[in-house]
């Protein structure tokens, strides 16, 4: 049986943990919607780091997306929005 797409994506997240742990942060996969949005917990210091937004754009939106491509966005639950 070929893995689940929260699977995939946790997989993926995987690649890049170790940069996120490095930081006393972590991210962890709560779903994925049936329209391609991933939505991730950032945990420890990524959910209060000033830095977490670009850190979910360029390093876990670009991972989760380059190996899932089901995947189209990447959205934290957890993160203030900046509008």
């Amino acid at each position: 049986m070929s893995q689940s797409l929260i699977e995939r994506v946790e997989k993926a997240l995987d690649t890049i943990r170790p940069y996120l742990e490095a930081d006393g942060g972590d991210a962890k996969v709560t779903e994925v919607t049936d329209d391609g949005i991933a939505k991730v917990e950032l945990l420890g210091a990524c959910g209060s780091c000033p830095m977490s937004a670009m850190t979910l754009k360029a390093g876990i939106e670009q991972a989760i997306i380059n190996a899932v491509p089901e995947v189209v966005k990447v959205e934290a639950i957890n993160m203030a929005v900046e509008e």
